[in-house]
């Protein structure tokens, strides 16, 4: 599902970031963090872990749980306090999670 939720205004000065979600290469600036980024592709974040409805961060300051992602690598982090980084693969649904 794709929502736009950020814009970015103006902003060449600082260097590209090349990330994907899902598999879907995208690109951020250096400095964003991995939420903002994720925010700027106009997709939602994750699936919620209790219903079928979507999360997109709620305190983006890394206190609420909202904005776990996953890693191709392994492990989850927090989007909202995580710097985005060159080659990082996101995940958007838990990889251990079964149904």
């Amino acid at each position: 599902m794709s929502v736009a939720q950020f814009k970015r205004l103006k902003d060449s000065a600082r260097r590209v970031i090349h990330f994907s979600i899902d598999g879907e290469p995208c690109t951020a600036r250096a400095g964003d963090s991995v939420l903002s980024a994720m925010m700027l592709t106009g997709r939602l974040i994750r699936q919620s872990d209790i219903d079928a409805g979507f999360r997109a961060g709620f305190c983006l300051m890394g206190a609420c749980q909202d904005c776990w992602v996953w890693l191709e690598t392994g492990g989850r982090i927090r989007a909202c306090t995580t710097p985005i980084e060159d080659g990082l693969s996101i995940k958007t649904n838990d990889p251990d999670f079964r149904t």
